[in-house]
């Protein structure tokens, strides 16, 4: 199989004066391709030295979980999602711990999510996904997916179909026409076991953004400022890229929305987030961003808030301790939750 190519790139920048050189020192840096995305780093370490190792140790760590979450390549030696997907109907196969606790927190999100975060979605979001690559690549003849078509591939989305043996390290699809795609939780949740790994190793105080899931880990310098995190604009032709700035220690902010991937059929746009209730893209909001703790619970949150009506949501999000939301509506008014106005930086 094809296999990705990775190429690292790290820009390292030392940004404070030389006289302070017994203080942390702010460096960045990012690197390409893992996730499909740009991974950035900002932390605060004695020098560059010490920040090259800790970049390094959070791409090493990242392509572990990339490489087992895949579900478009093999890699040599590795059963991951592909490997599932490839064996549904037919199969157990052995994987690593790391794939078992992916599954198993899915399972959980799903139940939370009253069903709208669905791993076992995988064969309807597959055709969306084959139309909007033929309607990027061809936009003259781009085509919405037939419903009947959607229907038949929504017959193959129970989850209960996912057997999981955790004594012997399998996973088997009873379905062999189930696919299984991850992409709504494995970015979070990669970056938050990533991020309790660096903690473990003795790193504090970076903010690390993985295509946008961004997780704030201590504070800025001597002081522990917060880290100051923008949430994106949706209208991409305003002047004003960032419409709120957060003040952040120790939090996840998460966004979905339908800006960033998505194709036009007869001047409408279609987006990737796909509503299981209605197997069409969602059309509640125009974007919607989480703040909580775990990077992983924020990725949920934010496609399962996303596919539920307002007042649904906003009760869901209220009962979660330490969780915030923002609402865009397609009128450009914005709703948010009891605790997060707490957390615009002034």
């Amino acid at each position: 199989m094809k296999k990705i190519i990775f190429t690292v790139l790290f820009i390292f920048t030392a940004l404070i004066n030389s006289s302070c050189s017994h203080a942390p020192q702010k460096h960045q840096g990012s690197f390409l391709f893992l996730f499909n995305t740009i991974t950035e780093i900002v932390a605060y370490t004695k020098n560059e030295e010490e920040f090259s190792e800790f970049a390094t140790f959070i791409k090493e760590e990242l392509e572990i979980y990339h490489q087992l979450y895949d579900k478009y390549n093999s890699y040599d030696g590795i059963n991951n999602i592909k490997t599932i997907n490839d064996n549904a109907g037919n199969e157990p196969v052995k994987v690593d711990k790391k794939i078992i606790d992916l599954l198993k927190y899915s399972i959980d999100a799903y139940s939370l999510s009253n069903g709208r975060v669905n791993i076992a979605l995988g064969s309807v979001l597959e055709i969306w996904h084959d139309y909007r690559t033929q309607g990027v690549d061809d936009p003259l003849n781009a085509e919405l997916p037939p419903m009947e078509l959607l229907e038949e591939a929504n017959k193959h989305t129970n989850i209960d179909m996912i057997i999981i043996d955790e004594t012997n390290s399998t996973v088997l699809l009873k379905d062999s026409e189930m696919r299984l795609d991850v992409g709504a939780i494995a970015k979070g949740y990669a970056t938050e076991q990533v991020v309790k790994a660096a903690i473990d190793k003795g790193y504090t105080d970076f903010l690390l953004s993985v295509g946008g899931n961004v997780r704030a880990v201590g504070g800025k310098g001597k002081e522990k400022a917060p880290w100051s995190v923008g949430i994106q604009n949706p209208d991409k032709e305003s002047e004003q890229h960032s419409i709120y700035t957060l003040a952040l220690n120790d939090l996840s902010l998460v966004a979905s929305g339908n800006y960033e991937r998505y194709y036009t059929v007869d001047g409408k746009k279609y987006h990737h987030i796909i509503n299981p209730d209605t197997l069409m893209p969602s059309e509640y909001f125009v974007a919607v961003s989480i703040i909580c703790e775990d990077s992983g619970m924020a990725d949920v949150l934010s496609t399962a808030i996303y596919n539920t009506p307002f007042d649904e949501g906003l009760a869901l999000i209220e009962s979660l301790d330490n969780t915030e939301a923002l609402w865009i509506f397609h009128d450009g008014s914005r709703k948010y939750s009891s605790g997060f106005e707490s957390l615009i930086r002034k």
